[in-house]
């Protein structure tokens, strides 16, 4: 019997490789989403599992639906007992949840952030701690029963591209075992469920009507895959890629600048070559930003690229 693996994103290729780097857990078949267009010269562009699954030698089709009968037809074919489902990105139907076991790789810990944007949603919420929980697939939002789960803690520092990496791996080796002990299932605990929404246009905007540490969390919740932003005056929007909450008991310097924020309106501001976003509680400053357009830079870089100093 073989192992079908459904998945499309970094973090689907990153347990794609563990599974087909283990001796006994290769998948037969990997199945993801269509080549689509993106970018400014909207070329096609293949999902992260097809890439991996190209380099790791696993056969590989990407059908434009996995519930149509071409993609029905392929799992058939191989006498699939189980099919791996991570970070797919489009919803699975009967009769594929009823004819087979679809085991689900999620990076939460569960019934906690339910949804599209785990891994995001906790580090905007400043959630002490993370982790995956192996869940078997259903007709419900990620309300599956679980049979194994394991924690991660979150440090202050992480980003979206630190913590997922640790998921990563730590989900590869939950998964492995759960696919070769096979543990029991258990219906998810009915309290503490919450649901991580996609990523919006609307979160990735920096508003300083907010709290400035509420900021700072969606910098890091965002980096480096989708990138916060901040608006100029003239409506312009500035990436930002790095940024720090202003503490006046840290350094001096801090200080000096949170006095210039303190008598600034909501908004950006430029002093001494430093870019801060006041906030309605508090300031944060922006150290890495990347221009409409442009690359990534420092914020002193940019700066020097302004014809003056104070409200931007």
């Amino acid at each position: 019997m073989s192992l079908v693996f459904l998945g499309t994103s970094d973090f689907a290729a990153a347990i794609l490789e563990q599974l087909a780097r283990s001796e006994d857990q290769r998948p037969a078949l990997v199945l993801t989403r269509p080549d689509r267009a993106s970018g400014r010269g909207r070329r096609l562009r293949s999902p992260p599992v097809a890439e991996r699954a190209r380099e790791l030698g696993l056969a590989l089709a990407q059908p434009e639906s996995v519930n149509g009968a071409e993609a029905r037809a392929l799992i058939a074919a191989g006498e699939t007992s189980t099919v791996v489902v991570c970070a797919f990105g489009a919803l699975i139907k009967e009769p594929l949840l009823s004819d087979y076991e679809l085991v689900n790789v999620h990076p939460s810990l569960l019934p906690r952030w339910r949804g599209a944007a785990p891994i995001e949603r906790a580090l905007m919420a400043g959630d002490a701690r993370s982790g995956v929980s192996i869940m078997k697939l259903t007709a419900g939002l990620d309300d599956g029963p679980v049979c194994l789960t394991g924690e991660e803690h979150i440090a202050p520092d992480d980003d979206y591209a630190s913590l997922s990496a640790r998921l990563q791996r730590l989900g590869g080796e939950l998964l492995l075992r759960a696919l070769r002990e096979r543990p029991p299932f258990r219906p998810q605990k009915p309290d503490g469920t919450t649901y991580a929404q996609k990523i919006e246009p609307a979160d990735r905007l920096l508003d300083p009507g907010r709290a400035a540490a509420e900021l700072e969390r969606a910098v890091r919740a965002l980096h480096p895959h989708i990138g916060a932003r901040a608006a100029l005056a003239d409506g312009t929007l500035l990436g930002v890629e790095r940024a720090r909450l202003l503490d006046p008991d840290s350094q001096a310097a801090d200080a000096e600048l949170l006095a210039g924020a303190a008598s600034s309106p909501p908004g950006l501001i430029a002093l001494d070559g430093r870019l801060a976003l006041v906030c309605a509680g508090g300031a944060l400053e922006l150290l890495v930003v990347k221009p409409a357009g442009g690359r990534a830079m420092d914020a002193a870089a940019y700066l020097r690229g302004r014809p003056r100093p104070g409200r931007l």
